[in-house]
């Protein structure tokens, strides 16, 4: 498969995996964005170390369940993709042990499932994922899931949400503040907190020339 020679040196595993590793029609959580994810994950494993293997498997099948932004089962979407991906594996031959530790890994990624990441692969992982999250690219992966949503762009009346309440299902900039500009915050790697440093500090300069062209 030629996607998988884009996850070298673990084409084979890719290879295996590609065709779990998503479902639905969401550019957002695509081939790409596992694609940057596991490249982040691999430039952050480079410095930190971490079972490079259980890492990639992770990544490759952290979005294997699809589950819209505005659906009430949000909460619950990295649980499902452990689940799936555990019976991937078992299939594969994998040990449980090494199962386990994948399986965390991908339930404690998620923003929204507020689990700690116990171990350094699932670390990893959750700051591989947010870097995807700010700086331009995750400007842009955000007005793209406000369009999936039918959200308006912003409030002609007031657009950075000074004299009204927050609402980010409703207008795409208010997502910024809401989430966005607090992800920086809770990396758990040293080298993944220098990388969200300059993404953010990009998404941050994004929305303020977006505010002066409004």
């Amino acid at each position: 498969m030629f996607a998988a020679k884009a996850f070298s040196p673990f084409e084979n595993l890719a290879s295996q995996l590609i065709p779990h590793a998503y479902e639905g029609d969401d550019g957002s959580h695509d081939l790409a964005h596992i694609l940057r994810v596991f490249k982040n994950a691999m430039r952050i494993q480079a410095k930190e170390g971490g079972d490079a293997r259980i890492l990639a498997a992770a990544v490759l099948l952290h979005d294997c369940v699809a589950v819209e932004k505005n659906s009430p089962l949000r909460s619950k979407a990295s649980a499902l993709a452990a689940e799936k991906a555990a019976g991937v594996l078992t299939e594969l031959g994998w040990s449980p042990a090494d199962i386990g530790v994948v399986e965390h890994a991908i339930t404690a990624h998620s923003f929204s499932a507020n689990i700690a990441p116990e171990t350094l692969e699932a670390r990893i992982l959750q700051d591989a994922d947010r870097l995807d999250a700010i700086g331009m690219v995750g400007a842009g992966r955000c007005f793209y899931i406000g369009g999936r949503m039918s959200s308006l762009l912003y409030d002609p009346l007031d657009p950075s949400g000074e004299n009204r309440p927050l609402d980010d299902r409703r207008y795409v900039i208010d997502h910024f503040q809401t989430k966005l500009f607090k992800l920086a915050d809770g990396f758990k790697t040293e080298s993944g907190r220098a990388l969200a440093a300059e993404r953010d500090k990009r998404l941050r300069d994004f929305l303020a020339a977006f505010m002066d062209e409004i």
